[in-house]
């Protein structure tokens, strides 16, 4: 089975660490859950992927703001259960693809389940970018035991979730990585 190429708009399995988890010293996440790929960034000083996901629940959020519901019709297309499911955009993580909280998809020989629709997939880019202009999000950094809490500066956006070196960004404006 082969790893897939980390596009922004792929939902993934993967060991998300949850940032009460993270505060409750915790270091790799519960539970493996779809997470959603939102950026995918390639760092020129050493050619690493560095990918920033949004995690999926079928926990209400308390605040609406900070999740979008997925509609019944994209949880089938991605092989998800039939039970009410939000992507959270109030905090997601971040790690060097493919990491070791890359996990298999439940009964599947693969560890994606599809594509979001590319228009559902703008509302989510549309609600995290909010989210980060109003709220502070929290952004874990997961790809090594040392998991640290991290704030992009809100009025740039989700291009700025990783500081240092220049980076190459794929995040696609009017769609992403597949059309269904």
């Amino acid at each position: 089975m082969a790893i897939p190429t980390p596009e922004a708009g792929l939902v993934i399995s993967y060991a998300y660490l949850w940032h009460h988890e993270h505060t409750a010293g915790q270091e790799e996440g519960r539970k493996d859950r779809p997470s959603v790929i939102v950026l995918t960034v390639v760092a020129e000083s050493d050619s690493r992927t560095i990918v920033t996901v949004l995690p999926v629940t079928h926990s209400a959020p308390t605040d609406p703001a900070g999740a979008v519901d997925i509609p019944a019709a994209i949880k089938r297309h991605l092989g998800l259960d039939n039970y009410r499911s939000w992507i959270v955009v109030a905090e997601g993580n971040k790690f060097v693809w493919p990491g070791y909280d890359l996990r298999k998809a439940p009964n599947a020989d693969r560890y994606d389940y599809g594509f979001l629709p590319p228009g559902f997939f703008n509302r989510v880019l549309e609600a995290f970018v909010a989210w980060n202009h109003t709220h502070k999000h929290r952004l874990l950094r997961a790809d090594s035991k040392r998991a640290t809490t991290e704030r992009p500066v809100p009025h740039v956006g989700v291009a700025n979730f990783l500081s240092g070196a220049k980076a190459t960004i794929a995040v696609p404006v009017a769609g992403c990585g597949r059309s269904v």
